[in-house]
């Protein structure tokens, strides 16, 4: 059985399509990474298999292109990447899984609504018992009822971009008005984590890989260990529980000396999955065994205090846009 996988949004994920380009060696099975992009000259594309480029996220046709990529290619699974797909992709789940042989690896559109606003965020993990950071309201700020630092970024952000600290009124006055529709709240202090965790079709979790966040660069981590954090995994296996995701999903939260207070929640492979990956909570190995009907169980046979450093690599294309072989 061969089983082909599209990857959207492929941009930088090298890393991603190396991992499930392995995965299908371990597993020994027929598989080819297909990537997608907007773009060219996106990195990821010259390690796939094939690559299509396709419109911009939203625009006329999108929907369309992967729906066709799919019958073409005979594709079996569809891996989002990026936040700003997850919200078409689950509002048409239903009509690519009936148009292909394909299945979406994306939560329910009530799951990507919560994750995709980070006040719908804090709403749901506040109601439901967990830990969030103060959320400073417009009526905070007029009667002066905050304490500085604080923290502000874009409701429906990606990547820290737009996401600062404030150390006093002046950049609260300019950053409340130069961020549209922000949210903002108190800035905590603690160790920063990212939580990998990887739930199967039936919303039943397989993986939960705690790791802290060491050095991070443009909102990505740059050095990240592996930490088997038995309160953090407690943790995440409530939020799953009640939220309900599937596939690969990614917690960010951090853990003061009190409790652990939740920043937000993206339901996709992150940048620095494949730290968790390599460590053996082998996300891309679990969906092959997915799709070929295996069951899996709960597991924490994964490598703890690794630690993973990422770096830059480079690619080379000719005048005529040929890769270049090292």
């Amino acid at each position: 059985m061969e089983i082909n996988i599209l990857i959207l949004s492929a941009g930088r994920r090298v890393e991603l399509v190396k991992c499930f380009k392995e995965a299908a060696k371990i597993k020994n099975i027929d598989s080819k990474i297909i990537t997608a992009d907007i773009s060219e000259t996106a990195p990821a594309t010259y390690f796939g298999d094939k690559n299509y480029i396709i419109p911009i996220i939203g625009e006329c046709g999108y929907i369309n292109s992967i729906i066709d990529i799919c019958n073409k290619e005979d594709v079996k699974l569809i891996v989002p990447t990026i936040d700003t797909e997850l919200r078409i992709l689950s509002e048409n789940k239903e009509l690519i899984e009936i148009k292909t042989n394909a299945r979406v690896l994306i939560s329910d559109k009530k799951v990507i609504n919560i994750c995709r606003d980070k006040k719908n965020t804090s709403k749901f993990l506040g109601e439901n018992g967990f830990g969030i950071p103060k959320e400073i309201t417009l009526n905070d700020i007029e009667s002066e009822n905050y304490e500085f630092p604080l923290f502000i970024k874009p409701l429906d952000g990606s990547s820290s971009i737009n996401a600062f600290k404030i150390n006093n009124k002046k950049e609260l006055m300019f950053f409340k008005e130069y961020i549209d529709n922000p949210i903002i709240q108190e800035c905590i202090e603690g160790k920063e984590y990212t939580i990998d965790a990887f739930i199967d079709f039936d919303g039943q979790p397989i993986t939960i890989v705690p790791r802290e966040r060491i050095a991070t660069r443009a909102g990505e981590i740059s050095k990240g260990k592996i930490v088997k954090d038995r309160e953090l995994i407690d943790e995440i296996k409530k939020v799953i529980e009640v939220l309900k995701p599937i596939g690969h999903i990614t917690f960010q939260c951090m853990k003061t000396k009190d409790e652990i207070k939740f920043i937000e929640i993206n339901p996709r492979f992150g940048g620095g999955a494949p730290m968790s990956i390599k460590a053996g909570a082998n996300s891309p190995l679990n969906l092959y065994s997915l799709i070929l009907g295996e069951k899996l169980k709960y597991n924490e046979d994964y490598e703890d205090n690794m630690i993973g450093l990422r770096f830059d690599d480079s690619i080379f294309l000719d005048s005529c846009g040929v890769l270049i072989n090292d």
